[in-house]
């Protein structure tokens, strides 16, 4: 559901844009809408139209890409704070989304329909250096995750997957693990068995408690 602001207390958020134009704001007051959405919502899918530039105040969300034969590959999660790289590509490249995205934890967007994001980038260059600095920031994390893909080990994707899990035991599924490596639930199912038996891990039901991170690290490492 999208409602009208009635202020702009939320770029606190963003403390690049503390110092907007004064015009620049005007515009934000009139076309910015706040956006509430709960866990499993889609935010957009491949191939529709981007009508709006987000910013996301609260929450989280997963863009991914399908493959045709249905495999799933994690692309990066959108955080309070940050802003989704795809949706600014789609906006500068009058394009499509390429991807799609799924809401994790419950979401408070800021979003700004397209016209007036145009308009913001023409007229405000503390708004234009927000964009495309943020824009390069998340280009860069793209390469490292291009770069994993290409050239880095299951085992050690895996291993650096569990360490930066958050939590200890890590509550996911086999296929969890997979669609966000880009692989198979067999190959992490795998590589999950053989981190148990050098007694790295323990297994339980929808579940992976760690037991030696220093063998984890030095894997992921590798």
């Amino acid at each position: 559901m999208q409602t009208a602001i009635e202020n702009l207390d939320w770029l606190s958020i963003f403390p690049d844009l503390t110092a907007l134009e004064a015009s620049a704001k005007e515009a934000l007051l009139k076309h910015a809408r706040l956006v509430e959405a709960p866990v499993g919502t889609v935010g957009y899918r491949e191939g529709g139209h981007c009508g709006a530039y987000v910013m996301r105040l609260a929450g989280q969300s997963r863009v991914f890409k399908v493959s045709a034969s249905g495999r799933e590959i994690l692309l990066y999660r959108v955080h309070g704070g940050e802003t989704c790289v795809i949706t600014t590509t789609c906006l500068l490249g009058n394009s499509d989304y390429p991807a799609s995205t799924v809401v994790e934890e419950a979401i408070t967007d800021i979003i700004i329909p397209s016209n007036a994001f145009n308009q913001l980038m023409i007229d405000s260059k503390v708004f234009r250096t927000f964009v495309m600095a943020n824009y390069g920031a998340l280009i860069s994390d793209l390469i490292v995750l291009l770069d994993e893909v290409a050239f880095h080990r299951i085992d050690a994707r895996l291993a650096k997957l569990f360490l930066e899990a958050g939590t200890n035991p890590i509550k996911r599924t086999h296929q969890q693990f997979a669609d966000e490596l880009g692989t198979a639930r067999e190959v992490v199912s795998r590589q999950v068995k053989r981190f148990e038996q050098n007694k790295w891990v323990a297994l339980g039901r929808g579940q992976v408690d760690i037991l030696d991170r220093a063998a984890l690290t030095k894997l992921a490492q590798t």
